[in-house]
């Protein structure tokens, strides 16, 4: 059984498990490896983001928390690379941190030769990305438009006049290799977009947005689309 075979069916087994939880030593039977395997595969499960637990002790073990679910990992080399080179490519999209740990986190669950082949491939691709933005204020950014809170920036308009501006942040848009916030700025009381680059401070603030949606921003271009792949 290759190794991501045997990840979903361990997942799966411990699942079915239930609160009662599962020993290594009947995974070790199950599965016909060591119990020094088993433990390494629990811990790639738990590094991929299934919520795996332990309970020391007689009648203790391994187990899934309720409802938790992890989908079977089966990508190719190629489709493996694709997602590395996405993301390398682009170190200043918004949530790109989170992209490369998720990123991180099927690759550690392919199986070996699948791994070897995509580190291979990764290897004859190389990417020359732009400097991003301070991650401070994209941290910012990023927390202010998943929480739709209002955040406060410190801007310089391509003009070289520095204002600073309470945003209310409706999308992120990436156009001509700029990445933007597009948000209702408060001080113009009018949707505007703000290069992030030109972004020197951002702090999150306690108030909420009012509502502002993103059908306000106007109609997007003919070849721009939602990154979920379905167009508006």
């Amino acid at each position: 059984m290759r190794r991501a075979e045997r990840l979903h069916a361990l997942s799966e087994t411990l699942r079915r498990g239930g609160s009662r939880g599962t020993s290594a030593e009947r995974l070790a039977r199950d599965f016909g490896v060591s119990v020094r395997t088993v433990k390494r595969d629990l811990q790639a499960l738990e590094r991929s983001g299934a919520p795996v637990w332990s309970r020391p002790g007689p009648g203790g073990g391994y187990g899934l928390a309720v409802g938790a679910t992890l989908p079977p990992v089966s990508l190719s080399p190629v489709q493996a690379v694709a997602l590395m080179a996405a993301v390398s490519a682009a170190p200043d999209a918004p949530y790109a941190d989170l992209a490369a740990a998720g990123v991180q986190k099927i690759l550690d669950v392919l199986d070996p030769r699948t791994r070897a082949r995509a580190d291979a491939l990764a290897g004859r691709i190389w990417v020359d990305a732009p400097p991003t933005a301070s991650r401070v204020v994209r941290s910012a950014l990023e927390e202010a438009m998943a929480d739709q809170r209002v955040v406060r920036i410190r801007y310089t308009s391509r003009a070289g006049s520095t204002t600073t501006r309470d945003v209310e942040p409706v999308l992120f848009a990436s156009t001509n290799g700029q990445w933007y916030l597009v948000g209702w700025c408060r001080m113009r009381d009018a949707m505007r977009w703000f290069t992030v680059a030109r972004i020197e401070r951002a702090s999150v603030t306690s108030a909420g947005c009012s509502g502002h949606t993103v059908e306000e921003v106007g109609d997007p271009p003919a070849n721009a689309a939602p990154v979920h792949g379905r167009r508006p």
